[in-house]
């Protein structure tokens, strides 16, 4: 809170430059805010960056895939989004994906190739299909990539 001070009529009042230096003072502080956000925000990309690129799917990853399927199952749908990532992790920025290049999956890495491997092993032949799509645009590029499974039933 504000500190109360007793006005002192007689005194005269701040000068023009010191409340000039005041409103600098606080936007300069206001910018050392953001600009610590923005680095805690650079470091967590970079962690799950590596992460991402270094580390295997975990056992708790798969879990939690199977959780979302299962949610949505409840609520009466046929497809989840079950991972998403930064479309710069992948070679070409997500290009193909946002293009539905039929060759999308060559271009992921990491973890995204492997989530796709397992599908490819475990959920394709068990009726599942996976899309991937740009699920956002910041500044209007592409953003994210969300891995969507799909268990509804084939049309004729």
């Amino acid at each position: 809170m504000p500190e109360h001070k007793e006005i002192e009529p007689n005194e005269a009042p701040l000068s023009a430059a010191q409340l000039r230096m005041q409103m600098l003072e606080r936007e300069m502080a206001e910018m050392e805010k953001e600009r610590k956000l923005r680095s805690l925000q650079e470091q967590k990309l970079a962690d799950f960056a590596a992460d991402f690129l270094e580390k295997h799917v975990t056992e708790q990853e798969i879990a939690v895939v199977r959780r979302l399927v299962q949610n949505a199952v409840k609520d009466g749908k046929f497809e989840a989004m079950v991972y998403s990532f930064p479309s710069s992790l992948c070679t070409d920025s997500g290009r193909a994906i946002n293009n539905a290049d039929r060759d999308w999956p060559q271009t992921l890495q990491g973890k995204a190739k492997e989530f796709y491997e397992r599908y490819q092993t475990f959920g394709k032949p068990q009726g599942y299909k996976l899309k991937a799509m740009i699920i956002n645009f910041p500044g209007g590029v592409p953003g994210d990539v969300g891995f969507f499974l799909d268990w509804s039933p084939d049309t004729i």
